[in-house]
């Protein structure tokens, strides 16, 4: 690293967005916030953590379904206000619906089409 300067997000606004990508495809998984735990347990663990908003709690990417994000490269942008993570998707779904991607859907001219594979079924990986 440059002598002198610091890689760390400024989190001095709150949360701030992480666009994830798969490390070999480059294909866009998913979109998460983090906070500074997050990013911190990110760093030490080298697996994903967000914060999550609907729940106002820490997660760790694949606690229930398995499906871990393992850290091959973090980037920051030149405002330090937004984390690129490139991921090995672990089990091959980052969507909690079970798709590859959370970007599963696409508007072709008027129809919507399914763009990304359903991997696994919610209802059995996310029993209550």
């Amino acid at each position: 690293m440059q002598q002198g300067v610091e890689f760390k997000p400024d989190f001095s606004k709150g949360l701030i967005p992480a666009i994830v990508q798969d490390s070999t495809t480059l294909e866009v998984l998913m979109l998460a916030y983090m906070n500074e735990a997050s990013w911190n347990l990110t760093l030490s663990t080298g697996e994903a953590h967000y914060f999550s908003r609907s729940r106002q709690k820490l997660w760790h990417k694949g606690e229930s379904s398995g499906n871990v994000q393992k850290i091959k490269s973090i980037r920051l942008d030149c405002d330090n206000d937004t984390v690129l993570l490139l991921v090995e998707q672990v089990g091959g779904a980052a969507c909690h619906t079970g798709h590859r991607s959370c970007f599963y859907r696409a508007l072709q001219g008027e129809d919507v089409v399914l763009v990304a594979p359903k991997i696994f079924d919610p209802a059995t990986v996310y029993k209550a």
